[in-house]
């Protein structure tokens, strides 16, 4: 056994040291990117997001029919909104944080407006920020904020989420408008905000 691993030893070594001396791997410079707040390209030309998007235009149910449809399904407010369109079928998830500090994630068909999936994440919601009471004291809620981004923007909201600012909310909104996508963020007194 030691005769082998004798032989074999100065292969080894030689084989390490010839990986050494390759060098690594050049990658292409990162895109640049747009100042924030400016409208970037549609969803169908770049990845998978902005394939989703696309279908939104399309969609019979708005992101805010959706809210009310998964608000009304317990006590709680919700506190992100995404539009998917898996398998061909677009829906809204959303999710909401129910007064007990339970974490529920909707479905939403975004054709029919019908519930078609409910899940708790019991386990998700301790990675949250928000605690009930910051939602529930916020004088705008997420679907109010949503009108607001839509009416600024002349578009459709895609994706919304509700994020703790010191003692208060605020609202990140994406909005639609054509092939583009604009973020806006809008504060807990219902006003839209400077971009970051």
């Amino acid at each position: 056994m030691s005769r082998i691993a004798l032989s074999l030893a100065p292969l080894l070594f030689l084989s390490g040291f010839a990986a050494a001396q390759t060098s690594p791997p050049t990658q292409a410079p990162a895109p640049a990117a747009a100042p924030p707040g400016a409208a970037q390209p549609a969803h169908g030309t770049t990845g998978h997001k902005e394939r989703e998007h696309e279908g939104l235009q399309t969609a019979k149910v708005s992101l805010a029919q959706a809210l009310d449809t998964a608000e009304s399904k317990g006590p709680g407010r919700a506190i992100e909104a995404d539009f998917e369109s898996g398998n061909g079928k677009p829906y809204f998830e959303i999710k909401v944080l129910g007064s007990d500090g339970k974490l529920t994630d909707h479905h939403i068909d975004a054709t029919t407006g019908q519930v078609t999936k409910s899940d708790n994440h019991p386990i998700e919601s301790y990675f949250i920020r928000l605690k009930p009471s910051d939602v529930q004291n916020a004088p705008t809620s997420l679907k109010q904020a949503v009108a607001t981004a839509e009416q600024k923007a002349g578009g459709k909201a895609a994706e919304a989420e509700v994020e703790r600012e010191a003692s208060s909310v605020q609202y990140k909104i994406t909005v639609m408008t054509g092939s583009q996508s604009q973020k806006i963020r809008v504060g807990a007194d219902g006003k839209i905000m400077p971009s970051k």
